[in-house]
């Protein structure tokens, strides 16, 4: 069985090693490397080996907001899960929007984190419920998903019918496997449909394709 590999850039000097045993300890995971810093970070992780970064905001030097964008830059396949004590509406939109794919508070059990990270990597975007509230409540404000002006958009796009069902799978919350089962189609055609609607709205992950497709006002 193949381990999810992640690393984890976190500057607490307690959390750090906790989450590095933890992760370590555990059947089916394996974390690589735990920096203290960004700057650390970019001279000692091998992106390329890594499934999941782990990445705190408050850092010193660069913060963590400005870090996805460069890791995503760098590497636009690594997930990102932001975990961090910040739930206010201007860190978590701003952290979406530089990247991460998943945002979970520190207040989080050691398990729910083990489930957040293996989430993510089977396609989810793992957020805390208070997170996740927040989030919704912010559409709902900006206007529903299925707007006259947002159906010009995707529709100018080049979406098809199919695509716009599985990009609002997608703003569901909906795991890659969910998503062929509510459409009734398999994982591998969902993947591609995916893969489309990336290169039509000119983005390489599911926060890029949300924020575009349902920009908030």
């Amino acid at each position: 069985m193949s381990k999810i590999r992640t690393a984890i850039i976190e500057d607490d000097h307690d959390i750090r090693p906790a989450l590095r045993l933890l992760i370590n300890g555990t059947d089916g995971y394996e974390c690589l490397t735990a920096c203290c810093s960004v700057e650390e970070g970019l001279s000692k992780l091998l992106l390329d080996q890594i499934d999941v970064l782990i990445l705190d905001i408050h850092l010193p030097g660069m913060n963590g907001v400005e870090a996805a964008s460069i890791f995503k830059k760098r590497r636009p396949e690594l997930l990102i899960l932001m975990f961090t004590v910040y739930a206010d509406d201007d860190h978590v939109f701003d952290a979406l929007r530089a990247g991460a794919d998943g945002y979970v508070l520190k207040r989080s059990s050691p398990a729910q984190l083990l489930k957040h990270i293996e989430e993510l990597f089977h396609g989810g975007a793992p957020m805390s419920p208070q997170i996740a509230r927040r989030i919704v409540q912010a559409f709902k404000s900006s206007g529903s998903p299925g707007s006259d002006a947002e159906s010009a958009a995707l529709a100018a796009a080049g979406l098809t019918p199919r695509e716009r069902e599985v990009l609002d799978q997608l703003a569901e919350g909906y795991l890659y496997k969910e998503i062929a089962r509510h459409l009734n189609i398999g994982i591998d055609t969902v993947k591609r449909h995916i893969t489309h609607i990336y290169q039509k709205l000119h983005v390489q992950n599911r926060t890029e394709a949300l924020n575009k497709a349902f920009p908030r006002k």
